[in-house]
């Protein structure tokens, strides 16, 4: 089993800027592909963004490449989301997902969740 916690949300201007962190416990993350995805209310859970069991490569949606990053440190069994340059269209739940390697933008491949953190930008 493997438990992610993420915190790091809130409530931001447009144009600024948020650092999301995903902690897992119980397993660590070295094995895992690491994804990031966002949902509102009545629509499927999207993909942001995933990055390699080991750091090595990353993949983001087209809509948040150039002004979010994502990053992982195994050691630390932590996941990171930096959101730069945020635009209302971000405002979400985002969630921690945990992928053994394969189907990585498709939430339905993903073993384990967390519990969501809400990103709201203002106009």
């Amino acid at each position: 089993q493997v438990q992610l916690v993420e915190s790091g949300g809130g409530l931001v201007q447009a144009g600024g800027s948020l650092r999301l962190s995903c902690v897992a416990s119980g397993r660590t993350l070295s094995n895992y592909v690491m994804g990031w995805f966002r949902q509102v209310s009545g629509k499927e859970r999207e993909f942001v963004a995933y990055i390699s069991e080991n750091g090595g490569s990353t993949y983001y949606t087209d809509s948040v490449k150039g002004r979010f990053t994502i990053s992982r440190d195994n050691a630390k069994n932590t996941v990171y989301l930096q959101m730069n340059s945020l635009k209302p269209e971000d405002t979400a739940v985002y969630y921690c997902g945990a992928n053994r390697g394969h189907s990585r933008t498709y939430a339905w491949s993903y073993d384990y969740w967390g519990q969501g953190t809400q990103v709201t930008v203002s106009s």
